[in-house]
């Protein structure tokens, strides 16, 4: 599977989205599409940015019963998004559920991965609010084989876990790792992070990209620097 960038398009307008993408004359670049654009500006942003060219990871995390969860896949499945995601503590059944929701009639699907856990959570949120006792990277390692067993494509982790889960779960198994940041950059409110760099020697498939690029006073330099950074 070839790497890619994936940036993360965290703006509060369409408005703002478009100024950001009209600056990329040269290339486009795959793009996340969050809670905040989505619920803002609606399904009409995935189309306008699908006839823009750009590939589109819908990242809105579906947690909820089975049923409801297969009915949300419904209504995203003909958006043309190319990837989209769950929570993996939902459990194998809303897993295949989604699955279920997300397959069109001709058998075909976006890809499809699962968030194993968010990589602001830290082992001590981990083991004090969510009272779960086990070490984070077990966990995660664990929420990764369910999300195989229920027919994903791959999972949602920080690039620190990346390299595990392909040695556990599979090498073709999708690793789609937030939480990178320039050697510099500020934190922010995430807890395991790393650079592309450290993220493709990890064995990351695709890093997601937020404020390095967005915030960055040159854009498309920086993305252009992660690029080269994590794809070579």
């Amino acid at each position: 599977m070839g790497k890619d960038v994936i940036i993360a398009l965290d703006f509060p307008s369409a408005e703002d989205t478009y100024r950001f993408l009209d600056k990329f004359t040269n290339t486009k670049p795959f793009v996340k599409i969050g809670m905040e654009l989505f619920y803002a500006e609606g399904p009409s942003i995935v189309k306008e940015i699908k006839k823009r060219g750009h590939k589109i990871f819908l990242d809105l995390k579906l947690h909820d019963i089975p049923n409801t969860v297969k009915g949300g896949m419904q209504s995203l499945r003909d958006l043309g998004v190319d990837m989209t995601n769950v929570h993996a503590s939902g459990g194998i059944k809303m897993m295949q559920a989604a699955v279920e929701g997300l397959t069109r009639e001709d058998g075909s699907r976006p890809i499809l991965i699962a968030v194993t856990q968010l990589t602001s959570t830290s082992q001590e949120t981990m083991t004090n609010e969510l009272l779960i006792d086990q070490k984070i990277d077990d966990v995660v390692v664990k929420y990764a084989a369910n999300a195989k067993a229920a027919g994903l494509d791959g999972v949602v982790c920080s690039p620190l876990e990346a390299g595990r889960i392909h040695s556990e779960v599979g090498e073709t198994f999708i690793t789609v790792t937030p939480g990178i940041r320039f050697a510099g950059d500020a934190k922010g409110d995430q807890s395991r992070i790393t650079t592309p760099e450290r993220a493709k020697e990890i064995g990351s498939d695709y890093i997601v990209v937020g404020r390095s690029i967005t915030a960055a006073a040159d854009p498309v330099a920086a993305y252009e620097r992660a690029v080269k950074e994590f794809v070579g």
